[in-house]
């Protein structure tokens, strides 16, 4: 039984090896997407999630469009139910869960010696977030002043 540990143990650090060896390319690619510090990424995230909410506001209530809506089902169904402020809370509810998952999984990935790892983890689950709500801001503000 002891040998089936020590070959376990074996395989275990092989692969621990291999992943070392592969840390600073992921990271590499985690700066081509993201060059600057992590804490401007978080930085951005909330101005966006701020201005996300205002333009939705702006749109709604300023383009005198009677077809515009909220395309989001969660914050379609904010909107209903309790109005804008309750989008507002939605809108921090859902940014900032995503950041205390990247947050989370980047310090997962730290606490076991992979800070590049975790760099890479922590870009790309906020990347996607920027790029789609810098889109729907700026439809936003086209949809108010066009």
């Amino acid at each position: 039984m002891h040998e089936v540990f020590r070959l376990a143990k074996g395989i275990v650090k092989k692969s621990l090896e291999k992943d070392r060896s592969s840390e600073p390319y992921v990271e590499a690619l985690s700066r081509s997407l993201w060059p600057w510090r992590e804490t401007w990424l978080l930085a951005l995230v909330c101005l966006l999630a701020v201005l996300d909410y205002v333009s939705t506001y702006a749109v709604l209530e300023f383009s005198g469009n009677e077809y515009v809506y909220e395309g989001g089902p969660l914050a379609s169904w904010a909107l209903q139910v309790g109005g804008f402020t309750w989008l507002f809370l939605v809108d921090m509810a859902a940014a900032g869960t995503l950041l205390l998952m990247a947050i989370a999984i980047r310090s997962l990935h730290s606490k076991f010696g992979f800070q590049g790892f975790g760099r890479t983890a922590f870009v790309f689950v906020l990347t996607p977030y920027v790029v789609i709500t810098m889109a729907a801001i700026f439809n936003n503000i086209a949809l108010t002043f066009l």
